[in-house]
């Protein structure tokens, strides 16, 4: 077996390129919805049964641990989206469709991050616009995005991407646009109608309240959502098995204080991945 193999099969495959990356992602974020919500629960906060996302960190202290958090995936997804629009870009450097495709995806990437941002920071119960507008940026920006990398997926195959990827990617966006239409449709209803004031204020549900149904296919919609998300940020770790990143640093003084021109002395550094 040649060397090059015997070192591929040696590495785990999380060490392989930065498949680590997305891995790390979906990883942070779970477990910042997780230990939100046992928090809130412990502290009888929220109910048990299906609270909406931004409920396990509304209140003090899980909100502290859900915003801090929140903000650290933020900037892991910004990073992952930015990996996948280079890989792309260095993949199709001449395919215009492509091109346009994936600046786009990755205008809408770094949109549902800032929205996520905003979410994690401006509580429900304290800024309710804000909220609901970090909430449009991060479901809608983030549909779009896996939409138009799914269409990516499609136009790259079958030269550069696998058959059997598009077709997951494109089963997760499904599931991603219903649980968006059973949010929406349901959410609107419950707000539109008859169901009681400051229902955007309630933390707690019984069964025998107005609109509980709806309420809870709400939140069981938010939170599929939330898991389809997952699952299409799952598909780009064997993309990112093949990929590596460096960082290149350019000196043009002979000096830190010198502006006068010299020759370029570049310095290549293995940035977070290794060679494979």
């Amino acid at each position: 077996m040649p060397p090059c193999l015997e070192n591929l099969f040696e590495m785990w495959w999380f060490q392989q390129g930065l498949s680590f990356l997305p891995s790390a992602l979906v990883i942070w974020t779970s477990a910042a919805f997780i230990f939100s919500y046992i928090t809130a629960v412990t502290l009888h906060h929220i109910d048990p049964a299906l609270p909406y996302i931004s409920d396990t960190g509304t209140l003090a202290p899980e909100k502290c641990l859900f915003g801090a958090m929140l903000n650290i995936a933020a900037v892991l997804c910004i990073a992952t989206i930015y990996v996948r629009y280079k890989q792309v870009h260095a993949l199709s450097p001449e395919e215009n469709v492509i091109i346009k495709l994936n600046k786009a995806g990755l205008v809408l990437g770094i949109l549902s991050c800032l929205g996520l941002s905003v979410v994690a920071n401006f509580q429900k119960t304290a800024l309710f616009a804000a909220h609901v507008s970090g909430a449009v940026l991060t479901f809608g920006m983030g549909s779009l995005y896996m939409f138009v990398q799914t269409i990516l997926s499609y136009q790259m195959q079958p030269k550069i991407h696998g058959k059997q990827v598009f077709w997951i990617r494109l089963l997760l966006v499904i599931w991603c646009g219903v649980s968006a239409f059973s949010m929406l449709t349901c959410s609107s209803i419950l707000h539109s109608g008859n169901f009681g004031t400051d229902l955007e204020q309630k933390l707690h549900w019984n069964p025998e309240d107005k609109g509980y149904v709806l309420h809870m296919i709400t939140t069981a919609a938010e939170w599929s959502m939330s898991f389809s998300f997952f699952g299409f940020f799952l598909t780009y770790i064997r993309d990112f098995q093949k990929i590596s990143l460096r960082v290149e640093a350019n000196l043009h003084g002979l000096t830190l204080y010198d502006t006068a021109p010299c020759p370029i002395n570049s310095e290549r550094t293995r940035l977070l991945s290794r060679d494979i």
